[in-house]
């Protein structure tokens, strides 16, 4: 169940990727593997937020499982930031999902996390659109935005290397 506290509008718009006007928007597709059978172990791994800790992001949730009404809070370094899950897709080759930002958060807006399977392999998705929310993100400025990018390449060297040890 969705609770609606959500600090920006446009709740749900990374999942087609239609990103509103007057955010920052990042687009992050990188490949993970070669081999489509590892599809199921990133979709695992993405939906259970193993990604997210393999990057060594602190995940605390009332759920092991991303679904709709989620709520988890987000550590890396010296920020926490509480989130919730907007929707999840499950499908035979994408899966993932979207959370929005919720008050106490260092930015206003929505992230969303996919793998993706075709011909060519399994690739990650991760598209956002954010803007500052507190005074330490607007006074960041340009850094802030370097961060989030910078964190969406950390997710995809984690994923890879979940989707290449051995089992």
């Amino acid at each position: 169940m969705m609770r609606n506290t959500f600090t920006y509008a446009e709740v749900g718009a990374t999942r087609e990727g239609r990103l509103p006007p007057g955010y920052h928007r990042l687009h992050h597709r990188v490949r993970i593997s070669g081999d489509p059978a590892s599809f199921t172990r990133a979709k695992d791994a993405v939906l259970t937020f193993a990604m997210h800790q393999r990057a060594g992001a602190r995940i605390r949730t009332d759920a092991a499982r991303a679904a709709p009404g989620v709520r988890l809070t987000v550590t890396l370094g010296p920020f926490t930031v509480p989130c919730e899950v907007v929707y999840v897709i499950d499908e035979p080759d994408r899966a993932g999902f979207g959370y929005g930002t919720l008050p106490g958060h260092q930015e206003r807006g929505e992230e969303a996390f996919f793998v993706e399977r075709d011909a060519h392999g399994v690739w990650l998705r991760v598209t956002a659109f954010s803007r500052p929310a507190r005074w330490p993100t607007i006074l960041a400025g340009p850094l802030a935005v370097a961060v989030q990018h910078g964190f969406a390449r950390l997710l995809g060297r984690s994923l890879r290397r979940i989707c290449t040890v051995n089992v």
